[in-house]
This record gives structure tokens, sequence and C-alpha cells, in this order.
């Protein structure tokens, strides 16, 4: 008999590690109509009516509401389309990312 036959095989997995999430977030302004701010939360994060007048009322109370968290590069990407779909109307609205904790 050979050694070979005695060893146990042994295999490596390699963990794919999960990417890191990040919150995007709307700024209040005082200035972008609260009817829009609804019509971008419901055209670019796929949010209902109430939902999206839920977001709105809550960043207006608190000065920032969490609207949905993705990956990275999700995240700053409709973070951004959700920012120039105001400045194209001449809105200051704003929405940032930062990671989860």
């Amino acid at each position: 008999m050979s050694d070979t036959a005695l060893t146990p095989k042994t295999r490596t997995r390699t963990k794919t590690e999960r990417p890191k999430l990040h919150k995007v977030i709307l700024v209040n302004d005082d200035f972008t109509p609260r009817e829009f701010v609804v019509t971008v939360l419901k055209a670019e994060f796929r949010v209902n009516q109430d939902q999206a007048y839920r977001i709105m009322m809550t960043a207006h109370r608190r000065g920032t509401c969490v609207v949905a968290v993705f990956p990275k590069d999700v995240a700053e990407t409709k973070a951004t389309r959700a920012t120039d779909a105001g400045r194209k109307q001449g809105y200051p609205l704003l929405f940032t990312t930062e990671p989860e904790e």
C-alpha cells in the first residue's frame, strides 16, 4: 500500500467576500418642491407613493433620511442620477452616500 492512499485529501475553499454596502441619503433643502422629491424617489429608487412621501417627510423633519442601501457602485450611481434630476430642473436636490457600519 502506498502512503498516498492513507493521507486525506484537503481542499482549499476560497471565500468570496460580500461587497461593502453604502447608504443613499436624501439631504433636505428648503427650495426643492416636495412633489418633485417624491417623483424622483419613485423614479430612481422604485418606491411607491407612500414610501416616497415618508422618506421625503423624514428628511424634511430631521434634515436627512436614508433612502436605501446598495453596493457602493450602485449607491453612487443612484445618488448621482437623483441629484442630477434635480439639477436639470434647477433645484438644489442632493443625495449623498456613505458606508454602512
